[in-house]
């Protein structure tokens, strides 16, 4: 028997939920709309008025977090499932996670980790994970959410100019700092199971954020469907790929190569080649999707998907999974999802990571249109 009306049910009802949830931020942040003020110099900007969209609520009406508090692993048990996702950061052998279902309601946390300021950013609507060095031309910056949106991607501000930043970017597009670019550092989503098993010392993420919100409740419910259209999105999106289509992202020197998810199929470990660049793609671990239901720890499954340069000191590897261990050929020595040798002849070797993260396919296709789309063979 077919099961398309109960297929229509479910989406008519999270659509519903998600719409629900938005009005209910735009009613929560509309009494603080007449007091939002701005000193940015508007008479810089690299962008058109026609561009930016408000998304509903006012100048930090989605608030960051400033100081933020962690937990160890063992105290964040009790609060994550084993494959709920996290940002993981790395930075000079040490990590340090933040759970989305505390990022889905902040979307910015401003952060100091190993001695480097940082700034921790999430775009629920354009599932644009991306991690900034805090420092630009001499200065140390902080940042807010706007409230505004370009292409449905977060405009962030920074507290000391009040320029206007695109997150997916890391580009100043309005006020004193336009033309400037934040300098991004490697991040990834992966299950709580996977980060905690790798950093079993690591810090995580508190939900004691100052604010009372629903954390581990996802306010977008079945925005991921990949049926649904973009939130505040202006014209048409590239007809490449379904909007909703997770991509990875592979920069090198020949361009981006998107790898989307749908293209995958059931190749967990792909062994490519991206110009003069030999990448390893790894899809082989789940992860909950933190856009799907109602509650992040039971959504559907989904890839963590991480790329990596594959040489070591110029030798070349290729990968494989044997026993659901990932394993190079050439050695036989056994890797982690960090891209980290962990038992073998090359055990304490780390691969490069060379992807973007994984976004929703209109969002990158928006702002990188040249972009190449990965084809199986």
């Amino acid at each position: 028997m077919s099961n398309a009306p109960c297929t229509a049910c479910r989406r008519a009802r999270l659509a519903l939920l998600y719409l629900t949830a938005v009005g209910l931020i735009l009613l929560l942040a509309g009494t603080a709309r007449a007091a939002e003020e701005w000193k940015t110099d508007f008479s810089k900007r690299s962008v058109g008025d026609g561009e930016i969209l408000s998304g509903g609520p006012p100048k930090d009406g989605i608030p960051p977090i400033d100081e933020p508090e962690f937990i160890s692993i063992e105290a964040a048990r009790d609060m994550l499932r084993p494959e709920e996702p996290v940002i993981a950061l790395i930075i000079d052998g040490k990590a340090r996670a933040y759970p989305l279902r505390v990022m889905i309601w902040h979307e910015i946390v401003n952060d100091e980790f190993n001695g480097l300021p940082v700034a921790v950013t999430f775009c629920p609507l354009c599932n644009a994970a991306i991690v900034f060095d805090r420092r630009f031309d001499g200065r140390l910056l902080d940042f807010g959410t706007t409230g505004k949106l370009r292409h449905s991607d977060l405009i962030m501000y920074d507290r000391q100019t009040e320029s206007w930043w695109q997150q997916f970017t890391g580009e100043a597009i309005v006020g004193e700092l336009t033309g400037g670019k934040l300098s991004s550092l490697p991040a990834q989503i992966v299950g709580f199971a996977d980060f905690s098993r790798a950093w079993p010392y690591a810090d995580v993420l508190s939900q004691r954020t100052g604010f009372n919100r629903d954390y581990g409740n996802n306010p977008y419910v079945g925005y991921d469907d990949i049926e649904r259209s973009p939130f505040a999105f202006v014209g048409q999106p590239d007809e490449r790929l379904p909007p909703m289509e997770r991509v990875l992202a592979v920069r090198g020197a020949a361009g981006t190569l998107l790898f989307p998810f749908n293209r995958l199929g059931d190749d967990a470990v792909l062994n490519e080649q991206h110009g003069d660049l030999p990448v390893v793609v790894l899809a082989h671990r789940q992860v909950k999707s933190a856009l799907d239901g109602e509650y992040i720890p039971t959504s559907r499954a989904i890839p963590a998907a991480v790329a990596f340069d594959r040489r070591v000191d110029d030798r070349e590897l290729t990968f494989k999974l044997d026993d659901d261990e990932l394993i190079d050929e050439q050695t036989g020595s056994q890797w982690n999802v960090f891209g980290q040798a962990v038992d073998g002849p090359l055990e304490g070797a780390q691969l490069r990571q060379v992807d973007a993260g994984v976004h929703f396919a209109f969002a990158w296709l928006a702002f990188d249109p040249k972009a190449v789309i990965y084809a199986a063979e």
